[in-house]
């Protein structure tokens, strides 16, 4: 649900409005036309980040002892997913990308977001950003998706190099096997 109430342009209470030609779908818009609230899903960068055979997951500022994730962001004007993703692992842990190779694409309708997501060989000493805490590095094989999101990603890139994969059911990938380094 969204938190618009007036147009950008007139500043006009929004309504809901169905569209025709566009089958039905209910939108806010503005009722003099000037606006409409698509509320399309947002593009998100998602990066299983290889380091010498290991898989990088660092644990949120914001999220609870031992939940870890990949490194993921939304992409920028003016640059492709390639270069977005990039740039997100060097801003969240100062490595560098060498190759990145896209995993598939995977809804995540809870936040209305499409994530786009690569396997990265990267390089270099890892410097976490100030939003992230700590990190681990992990076998491929001790990865444990979870069944929405990213897991999809993860789950999918561990089946394509041969790994079984054991879901977890909370909302992060869980990285137990192996203690957490800090940066």
């Amino acid at each position: 649900m969204s938190d618009f109430k007036f147009c950008p342009v007139c500043a006009t209470s929004l309504v809901q409005r169905v569209d025709e030609g566009e089958g039905g779908k209910s939108r806010l818009a503005c009722p003099e036309g000037h606006w409409t609230h698509w509320d399309n899903p947002l593009p998100v960068l998602a990066a299983i980040v290889e380091i010498d055979g290991k898989i990088l997951l660092a644990r949120n500022a914001a999220w609870q002892e031992g939940m870890f994730a990949l490194i993921t962001g939304f992409m920028e004007r003016d640059e492709t997913p390639e270069q977005g993703i990039a740039r997100e692992i060097k801003e969240e842990t100062n490595l560098d990308a060498e190759q990145i190779k896209l995993v598939g694409v995977y809804e995540f309708m809870r936040k209305n977001e499409l994530i786009i997501a690569y396997h990265v060989k990267a390089s270099g000493a890892v410097q976490l950003s100030p939003e992230l805490l700590e990190y681990r590095l992990l076998e491929p094989a001790a990865l444990r998706p979870w069944r929405a999101g990213t897991g999809h990603a993860v789950a999918d890139w561990m089946r394509a190099q041969g790994l079984a994969v054991e879901y977890v059911e909370r909302p992060l990938l869980q990285a137990q096997p192996e203690p957490a380094l800090k940066a």
